[in-house]
């Protein structure tokens, strides 16, 4: 699994629609925050909806802080996802680096 930085993903919204921003964060944080076309699905459900994702698309996972989705990330490469990277620092490190009038919590 890859790493990319807020800064990478921030130069990639123009491709936005190209990508599976998946946000494993229960539902009361992403009530908080979110970037806008993300998919949720917690990170305690991942294992039984995994289907709802496509494997051959690129995927960003994304959590607070980076660790949660870092799990989920190894866990969808080991699960045969081809392009999977994980958001060094979490939302919180958009807030703080890209965007500043995001929620932080």
């Amino acid at each position: 699994m890859q790493s990319i930085t807020v800064e990478q993903l921030a130069a990639l919204r123009p491709e936005w629609d190209q990508l599976v921003l998946l946000d494993v964060r229960d539902p009361w944080e992403v009530d908080i925050c979110r970037l806008p076309g993300s998919v949720n699905i917690p990170m305690n459900e991942i294992e039984q909806r995994v289907q709802e994702l496509d494997p051959e698309a690129r995927t960003i996972a994304i959590c607070h802080f980076g660790m949660r989705s870092m799990e989920v990330g190894n866990y969808l490469a080991a699960a045969g996802f081809k392009d999977v990277a994980n958001l060094q620092g979490g939302l919180d490190a958009w807030a703080e680096r890209v965007d500043g009038d995001m929620p932080r919590y």
